[in-house]
């Protein structure tokens, strides 16, 4: 990765703890290698070495020095996770809460595809020894349904088929707020925010196109449960686009509220359903897969 340099526009809390969020969700580094690269003056403050318990200030500048990544190596592991669907060209998986995609730098192992490695004999090659079978991703605390490729043709077609908007996704998610139409539809660039680089903004500066339908399911008192259908698949374009019209996700601790960080479950957003032609064999592929059931029991909790 390059150089990166974030100027703090609030006080931000202790570093170790800032640099976790945002290395995690931008790279996937676990805790111990971030602070290996705080003690090894890899993340400076104010061109400084800190320490990891450095309180971070309005206006300061973090500087995340470019690491060439430890050498690593996808291996097998018994990993829980559902497999909802398998043919001989893909499979569909159930993405846990909490689950990390594909293995990175200091966080090797634990991810969706150390199980799909132990549970699948072949998966395609196209995205790399780190990411055999991976299509497209699904963040950290999102869960819910994923596509895996076992073949690069199929892989190939796959990917076709996303950018051409031939894979119908679906995602409930719980917002903040309640939502007075029925539906509606935000259709707003996204791109990296230029004060912190871990998240993504509503902009026109370096954007690209972005569109999410949503469709009311329910609304509570102060929340309400919705649907989201996307025409794009930008990085967290579902969280960005409700924070954008005031309804971040429940549990969002990038776009939603302070509090919101210590909503363990991380965010209410899964992906319900996928729909598309299979690649190979023409047949129509319709899958849905069910909240997990810490997302439900939120809403049992909402209605009473």
């Amino acid at each position: 990765m390059d150089n990166i340099e974030i100027i703090l526009q609030e006080d931000s809390g202790r570093l170790d703890k800032y640099a976790t969020n945002y290395l995690q969700e931008e790279f996937d580094f676990s805790r111990s290698y971030i602070q290996k690269l705080i003690e090894q003056g890899f993340i400076l403050v104010n061109d400084n070495i800190v320490s990891a318990k450095y309180n971070l200030l309005k206006n300061d500048k973090i500087t995340i020095i470019a690491k060439e990544p430890e050498e690593i190596e996808a291996i097998a592991q018994d990993l829980d996770f559902e497999i909802v669907y398998e043919d001989s060209d893909l499979l569909l998986v159930n993405k846990p809460n909490g689950m990390v995609v594909h293995p990175a730098a200091g966080n090797p192992d634990g991810t969706l595809v150390n199980g799909l490695l132990f549970k699948i004999k072949d998966l395609s090659a196209i995205g790399g020894y780190l990411r055999p079978g991976i299509v497209h991703r699904l963040d950290k605390m999102t869960t819910g349904l994923m596509i895996v490729a076992k073949n690069d043709k199929t892989h190939k077609k796959l990917t076709e088929m996303l950018a051409n908007n031939q894979i119908h996704k679906e995602y409930i998610a719980l917002v903040h707020g309640v939502i007075e139409p029925e539906k509606g539809t935000i259709d707003a660039p996204i791109g990296r925010h230029r004060g912190n680089r871990k998240k993504m903004t509503v902009t026109e500066i370096n954007a690209k196109h972005a569109k999410t339908h949503f469709e009311v399911l329910k609304r509570f008192e102060n929340h309400t449960l919705i649907k989201c259908v996307i025409e794009t698949g930008r990085t967290h374009q579902i969280r960005v686009h409700m924070s954008f019209i005031k309804h971040a996700v429940v549990g969002d601790p990038l776009y939603a509220f302070r509090e919101d960080q210590k909503v363990e479950f991380g965010q209410y957003l899964h992906a319900y359903k996928l729909s598309f032609t299979h690649p190979i064999t023409g047949e129509k592929i319709d899958y849905t897969c069910e909240i997990p059931k810490e997302f439900n029991d939120k809403i049992i909790e909402l209605e009473n």
